[in-house]
């Protein structure tokens, strides 16, 4: 019975020992909660606390919307220049900002990667906060007696899909009359589709390494609304304007770079007719394809003679009589780099992210897509290794001093060697036997002048100045107002101009052949005629394997043709230009003389027999 009465007060005494356990922690809980679940902050203090929460997340915010608007950038990178080659810097100018491009390529030929990491940009938003937390307005609580310290932030920034989480570990003390507080850590959570928006981004990008569909539009593009190849008949020139076919390509490039869409998003559905320029990229948002033609861009075609492209008939040479009928065969390389600027956005928010990228068009086709570097290239070799002092000096014709760039060449290897002072530059070239001093002054020809650099020496190099001249011509005495095409070629300077639309033409001093080929509208009609025409094939059978041979013989149709122009004046003429006509004078009259206007095909071929030994009149005035 004893012992009963014991082991009863036993279990009573551990059920009061565990209640006061109980009760005892309840209130160690609410007496240590601040430091368990975070400072308690009295109620005079909060409104501070919520000013500073609200500073923080408008500070992440324009983060985030500087790292979307800067391609995943809030640092950017170093700035590389393009070059006249390349006209691409590191940075595309959008809207007065600049934006560092994901692939593009430099001055120097090297193709480059600036595509940044989540990391990355988490780095970038990190060192963002903790600067501009710093900045944070508290004016009016000081003026209402609250004291505010603020130590040194770290931020601790994750981006996800849909939102960025940011832990800032920082001291913010805030105190008023006995009331105070300190909060080491501050958390928020701010809804952005940052991280889902750069995912898709690196899709897209990917893709047009892979596939260079941005490169076979502009293929497109260039075959539309450009001559690339063909053959016209034609007994006269085929004359285009390449400045004219650059900006037809340029709006071109502008107007269908922004018809380009995304498979999926709001221009999912589309006129069927219009399914050209839809795209399946393999991302769910609306995507926007950006270009516009005032941004930095080269368009570059051969064979050219400044802006006259144009390729000469055959068949209107003196074997006419024998092939019976004109054709222009044309062939043009182009090449085409320009910018495009990308955009991604969601229906659910006002969010865009975006990145350039930089479209290169090589001998009419798309660029290689391979041997991207993604660092920066180390200086080329032979260009380091510099240890010959050289003197350039520069002069024009008159032994006046002239200011250029110099640049020396040796083996494919080009190093820029800087500017000329009073027509001086004294500096330390790379070795080299038979290497080229390239000098490319405002207002003067660009110079070439070979130089052995294997010992410290002085190089006396003239430059031609270069005179612009108004262009008058006459034919048979009078004033001629149609369409001509006047040519000034020699060892130095080419230069072709459609006259009267174009009346000047720049040369510098040197023996010319002056040539003026004019058409008139013509009538000549030329009939369908069926040709033979025979060669000499292998023998079939035995006979070929030892070498003999046969004759065989196919007939060809020569269409009719109507020739609407027809060569009816001109000539050509030699003239030595001496500086001094150039300079004392500001015009060149040219007299030609005129060919009848051929009414057969023995009139036309006649007309090339004379037009070759018609000689010219060259007068400066």
């Amino acid at each position: 019975m004893v012992r009963r009465k014991l082991s009863l007060r036993g279990q009573v005494s551990i059920f009061v020992i565990i209640a006061v356990v109980i009760v005892a922690g309840a209130v160690l809980f609410f007496a240590l909660r601040d430091k368990i679940a975070g400072v308690q902050i009295p109620a005079s203090l909060d409104p501070v606390y919520k000013n500073f929460l609200v500073c923080l997340e408008e500070n992440t915010l324009t983060g985030i919307d500087v790292l979307e608007s800067q391609g995943g950038y809030i640092e950017m990178p170093d700035f590389v220049a393009g070059s006249s080659y390349m006209p691409f810097s590191s940075q595309l100018n959008f809207l007065g900002n600049p934006v560092p491009y994901w692939y593009y390529v430099s001055g120097n030929n090297i193709q480059k990667e600036q595509v940044p990491t989540i990391s990355n940009m988490e780095d970038e938003l990190n060192n963002f906060i903790e600067n501009k937390i710093k900045n944070c307005v508290y004016d009016a609580y000081y003026n209402q007696g609250f004291e505010i310290v603020q130590q040194n932030p770290r931020a601790d920034v994750q981006i996800e899909d849909d939102k960025v989480l940011v832990n800032l570990k920082m001291d913010l003390s805030i105190s008023k009359g006995e009331d105070n507080a300190v909060i080491s850590s501050h958390n928020i959570e701010v809804n952005s589709e940052l991280g889902g928006l750069y995912k898709d981004a690196v899709k897209v990008y990917n893709q047009e390494q892979s596939t260079l569909f941005l490169e076979n539009y502009a293929v497109d593009i260039m075959r539309l609304y450009a001559p690339v190849d063909g053959v016209e008949l034609t007994c006269s020139p085929k004359i285009w304007n390449a400045e004219k076919i650059f900006d037809s390509l340029k709006d071109a490039i502008e107007v269908n770079t922004l018809s380009l869409r995304s498979k999926t998003g709001d221009y999912g559905l589309v006129d069927p007719a219009n399914k050209y320029f839809v795209l399946d990229l393999g991302v769910n948002r609306n995507i926007r394809f950006l270009n516009s033609k005032i941004w930095s861009s080269t368009f570059e075609v051969v064979p050219t003679d400044g802006p006259v492209m144009m390729f000469n008939p055959v068949g209107n040479q003196p074997g006419l009589g024998i092939l019976g009928f004109c054709y222009v065969p044309y062939h043009f390389v182009y090449n085409m780099k320009y910018p495009v600027m990308i955009q991604l956005y969601s229906a659910n928010s006002d969010e865009i992210f975006q990145f350039p990228m930089a479209v290169i068009i090589q001998g009419n086709l798309p660029r290689n897509s391979g041997n991207i570097n993604t660092a920066e290239e180390s200086p080329r070799e032979f260009c380091k290794d510099k240890n010959s002092l050289m003197q350039v000096n520069l002069y024009d014709n008159f032994f006046n001093s002239v200011d250029a760039n110099v640049s020396y060449s040796c083996f494919g290897e080009v190093c820029e060697m800087g500017e000329t002072s009073a027509g001086i530059l004294e500096t330390e070239f790379p070795q080299c036997v038979n290497g080229v001093i390239i000098t490319k002054a405002d207002g003067f020809l660009d110079s070439r002048t070979i130089v052995s650099s294997v010992a410290s020496g002085t190089s006396d190099i003239i430059l031609d100045k270069i005179y612009e001249q108004e262009i008058s011509l006459n034919l048979d005495g009078k004033p001629y107002s149609g369409e001509a095409i006047i040519s000034f070629s020699s060892d130095k300077v080419s230069k072709t101009v459609l006259y009267p639309e174009q009346n000047k033409v720049k040369l510098a001093e040197g023996q010319y052949t002056i040539r003026v080929d004019i058409y008139k509208n013509s009538s000549l009609k030329l009939e369908k005629t069926i040709k033979q025409q025979c060669y000499d094939v292998p023998r079939s059978g035995l006979g070929g394997l030892f070498g003999l041979k046969e004759e065989k013989c196919v007939s060809m149709e020569i269409p009719e043709q109507i020739i609407s122009n027809a060569l009816s004046g001109g000539g050509i003429q030699e003239h030595y230009i001496a500086e001094s006509e150039l300079r004392d004078n500001t015009k060149i009259e040219i007299n030609a003389e005129s060919l009848k206007i051929p009414k057969s095909l023995e009139d036309l071929q006649d007309n090339y027999v004379i037009f070759e030994s018609q000689k010219l009149e060259v007068n400066f005035k």
